[in-house]
């Protein structure tokens, strides 16, 4: 483990994997931690020096307070940094609107890459609860940190509470109860779900655009985005769920970033 110091002094941690240009990898909600992505970090890393970071309250990486959104962008541009000063980035669920947004913010991003952004674009799923943020703040306050996990998983993830209520008991639940709390930082980023077609004309950079095809909502997201932007390229990996296999995704990372 490395790591590095963001704007206001957080310490970032991250991997570093590989050879190659660099490629920086970004989680996304609910699973920041940088182990979800360590094998797709390996796969990639016969091309690329891949780093692979525990974004703000996650892992071993600081949380300092005030949180702003603002932070979530100079700690991926501390990254950036330490990779050499510009990197291609590939962000999953909503690191792909931490992406999208770092561009705009002007981080020196080359090249794009996202995995289902949450974005929603129609009624092929229920819209997140108006209320959704000011729910997890004051579950949170009640330090209720399974029940913001849930929370999260049913009303910004769409998934049913009967498939959402044995995952109690996964292995992997306390590490998700762990960084509940950075689950009101990605509801921040990502504000009402919706799309801003006219804003997304400002990411300037190639930018491939991935989903799964399982998901009907997150088909139709992908398509308005990459329909958005003015280089932005499109694949199904199909058959893929939301939780995308690292051995299905890095043949099409590999293939873009390397082009």
């Amino acid at each position: 483990m490395s790591s590095v110091r963001s704007q206001d002094g957080t310490t970032i941690a991250y991997d570093r994997v590989g050879e190659g240009p660099a490629l920086v990898i970004v989680g996304g909600g609910g699973a920041t931690d940088r182990s979800v992505n360590a094998p797709l970090a390996e796969l990639l890393a016969d091309s690329f020096t891949v780093y692979n970071y525990d974004r703000r309250g996650s892992g071993e990486s600081g949380d300092t307070e005030p949180f702003s959104v603002e932070r979530v962008y100079q700690d991926l541009d501390a990254v950036i940094r330490e990779a050499g000063g510009q990197a291609y980035v590939f962000g999953s669920s909503g690191g792909g609107i931490i992406g999208l947004e770092a561009v705009l913010n002007g981080l020196p991003i080359t090249k794009l890459a996202v995995w289902e952004a949450p974005y929603i674009v129609d009624d092929s799923r229920p819209p997140v609860p108006a209320d959704y943020l000011d729910r997890l703040v004051e579950l949170r306050a009640q330090d209720r940190r399974g029940d913001m996990v849930e929370l999260f998983l049913t009303a910004a993830v769409g998934l049913p509470v009967e498939f959402v209520t044995p995952m109690r008991g996964m292995p992997m639940w306390p590490g998700m109860e762990k960084a509940a709390h950075t689950l009101i930082y990605d509801a921040m980023v990502v504000g009402d779900f919706s799309l801003d077609a006219g804003r997304m004309a400002g990411v300037g950079i190639p930018a491939l655009i991935l989903d799964g095809g399982t998901l009907p909502w997150a088909t139709n997201s992908a398509e308005a985005l990459a329909a958005a932007l003015p280089d932005g390229r499109r694949e199904t990996l199909a058959g893929q769920p939301h939780n995308v296999d690292p051995a299905a995704l890095a043949p099409a990372l590999r293939a873009f970033f390397a082009s």
